[in-house]
């Protein structure tokens, strides 16, 4: 027995070695392969290929071992898909040909085209296209005329992702937002270009909701809405080195609508240009609102090109006939602790630099630092800035000047 015991101790050195080789054997195994043709997937631009997806995701989720879910060069009609874990490795959606989005009426009426949920090491890349074919939907968005609208579907959607990328994709022609995401954690969007024309309605870029730790960098967005937009929830989103134009700007808010308590706060937004977009960087919120707090707000090194209004803080958000009066707000959102710093160019419009806050809540510690934005609008006509109960300070270059 003595002997039998000492030979077992001796070979747990090597037992251990064997597992630790087995271990890491498995997780260097390249990722397998889930095509998505081998599923009964047509790249016609007429067949339904929702079903041949999803088999093919749900494959790829089951497996012990990092998936790999591909979609070749061809053009490929989805109806609604969800796509759903949890998985139990990492997931790639590499798109390498187009999406084609419904266009009969029958399934316009719905918040999501395509939905990743509940999926935790996800990456979504490829180089592909998802085509939105928006133009179908359009003229049913009467949202601004009827409080009762109809939803039209976002092309993306990530609820409850985790731990996530999505690069190099593009966009086209979404129905409503081109990328929606909630209740997300720790994302990383990068390399993506969003595209639909300017009159487009509610074509947001890149919607954020009740998320935290997003990063959006290297991309280029040109939409009808917001080309990001951070409401409730929104916290710890990193934006850098994005173009946005054509679009309502990069917006946080508008915050206050809801009786419940919204927050947005540690938002920074770097090295962007806007490019003919309406509106630059931008805070709204509702009048009349509820309270809600948007603090840690930073707005750094931004290049303004014909931005018709470049910094924006709106407390009488309410685009319907039934606003209060400018000067009469009732917003109770604090909005706090917000920097705009080296934001320089050329302003579309007289007014640069429009900060009107709550006289209910004014704003609170906004830094004005390094401020420089012109007006083309003809001999001796000169950016102005348009101001009210705003509480903080300003240092370095200040032009237009005159607002805190």
């Amino acid at each position: 027995m003595a002997t039998k015991f000492a030979f077992n101790i001796s070979a747990l050195p090597i037992l251990l070695l064997l597992c630790i080789v087995i271990a890491v054997s498995s997780h260097a195994l390249p990722p397998k392969v889930f095509n998505v043709l081998n599923y009964g997937a047509v790249g016609d631009g007429k067949t339904d290929n929702a079903q041949a997806f999803v088999k093919a995701w749900k494959d790829g989720c089951a497996h012990n071992g990092k998936s790999r879910v591909w979609i070749p060069n061809g053009k490929f009609f989805l109806s609604k898909a969800s796509f759903e874990g949890s998985c139990n490795a990492s997931m790639t959606f590499l798109i390498k040909g187009t999406l084609l989005a419904p266009t009969n009426y029958q399934n316009l009426f719905t918040d999501t085209w395509i939905a990743f949920r509940y999926v935790d090491a996800l990456t979504v890349t490829g180089g592909g296209v998802l085509d939105g074919q928006g133009h179908s939907a359009w003229p049913y968005n009467d949202c601004k005329h009827n409080p009762q609208c109809k939803p039209l579907p976002a092309t993306l959607r990530f609820d409850f992702v985790r731990n996530s990328r999505v690069q190099n994709i593009r966009s086209i022609n979404s129905k409503s937002s081109h990328f929606n995401l909630f209740a997300c954690e720790n994302m990383n969007i990068s390399r993506v270009k969003l595209s639909a024309p300017s009159d487009s309605p509610n074509t947001d870029g890149i919607h954020i909701g009740s998320c935290s730790n997003i990063k959006i960098s290297s991309s280029a967005i040109g939409t009808g809405d917001d080309c990001v937009s951070m409401v409730s929830g929104s916290q710890f989103i990193e934006i850098n080195d994005v173009s946005c134009g054509p679009g309502h700007g990069i917006s946080i808010g508008s915050l206050g609508r809801s009786h419940a308590h919204e927050y947005v706060k540690g938002i920074t937004v770097r090295n962007c240009s806007f490019i003919g977009s309406d509106n630059g960087v931008r805070i709204k919120t509702w009048s009349p609102s509820q309270y809600s707090v948007a603090s840690g707000l930073v707005f750094q090194d931004i290049v303004m090109q014909n931005s018709r209004n470049p910094i924006v803080i709106d407390q009488y958000y309410c685009p319907s006939p039934h606003c209060y009066l400018q000067g009469h707000s009732r917003s109770a959102v604090q909005i706090e602790d917000v920097t705009f710093k080296n934001i320089h160019g050329i302003s579309g419009s007289e007014v640069a630099l429009k900060l009107q806050c709550s006289e209910a809540m004014p704003c609170r510690n906004v830094k004005l630092i390094d401020i420089n934005l012109a007006y083309n609008g003809g001999p001796g006509r000169r950016a102005t800035s348009l101001c009210s109960h705003v509480i903080g300070s300003s240092s370095g270059k200040l032009i237009p000047s005159g607002c805190v």
